[in-house]
């Protein structure tokens, strides 16, 4: 059977079809309309015809920001707005005539690690994404573990400081109001007065505030991780997302990590994803 993965970014749709040995086929990228929800139907099912004219029997994945709510089907907690409160597994099934399996990005990324990335051959493993927002997956023997409520391994939502910043949830003191992109750049303006961007900054941490910055970045990652090992205990962690590039969350990171978790022994491995960008889309199709 063949397999076509769909990836619905914010800015960018992908597809791509794979054979049974998951070789690549055929990939496409286009646009994502920005704020057209039934134009993101439209071009989700332009794209499967595309790839499928001269197959008949494939399977369907698609990874989405946000996730499907369990109990009403609905898309909630999306960054793609106007995808919140759609039904759009049963919209694309309905235009497709063709059953799909869909998933959070964080979700999609982490099978893709596990199974043809920096993760293969792991057991239990955490997918991080660390970007605009922070997220996490976990794929258990090869299969995806989306929790009872599908908010599994949602570590960005742990809370980091009581009462400390705020977060869009409704909560304080989250993971991701402290180790996102944004976040860190707002830090930055705090103790700098200056904005600017998260690659301007590491570029200017060679001295007394850029220290501190980093400091309390690596302090904050560090718990931020533990945690999530002292409850998982996970075989591998892969880094993905805009952050995953950091150099020194491989070495002074992991350093910070392993200083917090409750053991005597701490040997995880804390990984730099293989599969880059194109980790959702591989890991749509293999959903099916």
């Amino acid at each position: 059977m063949y397999k076509i993965g769909i990836d619905l970014g914010g800015t960018k749709t992908e597809v791509i079809l794979l054979d049974e040995n998951l070789r690549a086929l055929e990939r496409k990228r286009i646009p994502t309309p920005q704020n057209d929800y039934e134009e993101i139907i439209n071009n989700i099912s332009s794209l499967v015809l595309e790839v499928s004219e001269n197959i008949s029997d494939f399977s369907i994945g698609i990874c989405t920001p946000g996730a499907i709510s369990k109990q009403t089907g609905l898309i909630k907690n999306s960054n793609t707005q106007c995808l919140i409160g759609n039904s759009l597994k049963q919209d694309l099934e309905k235009k497709l005539g063709k059953k799909i399996s869909i998933e959070n990005d964080a979700n999609c990324f982490t099978m893709a690690e596990a199974k043809m990335g920096a993760a293969m051959d792991y057991g239990l493993v955490f997918g991080v994404i660390m970007g605009t927002g922070v997220g996490g997956g976990i794929v258990i023997n090869g299969n995806l573990h989306s929790g009872r409520t599908n908010i599994a391994g949602e570590w960005g939502h742990h809370i980091l400081h009581r009462n400390g910043n705020s977060c869009y949830c409704g909560k304080a003191g989250c993971v991701e109001t402290y180790i996102s992109g944004p976040s860190l750049e707002k830090q930055w303006k705090k103790q700098t007065g200056k904005s600017m961007s998260l690659p301007e900054i590491l570029s200017n941490i060679d001295n007394k505030i850029g220290q501190k910055w980093k400091d309390e970045f690596l302090e904050n990652f560090g718990y931020g991780l533990a945690n999530v090992i002292d409850i998982l205990d996970p075989d591998a962690i892969v880094l993905g997302g805009g952050l995953s590039n950091i150099d020194f969350l491989y070495t002074e990171g992991k350093k910070s990590v392993y200083d917090k978790v409750f053991s005597d022994l701490v040997d995880t491995p804390i990984l730099k994803n293989k599969l880059g960008d194109s980790a959702g889309v591989y890991g749509a199709a293999l959903l099916t």
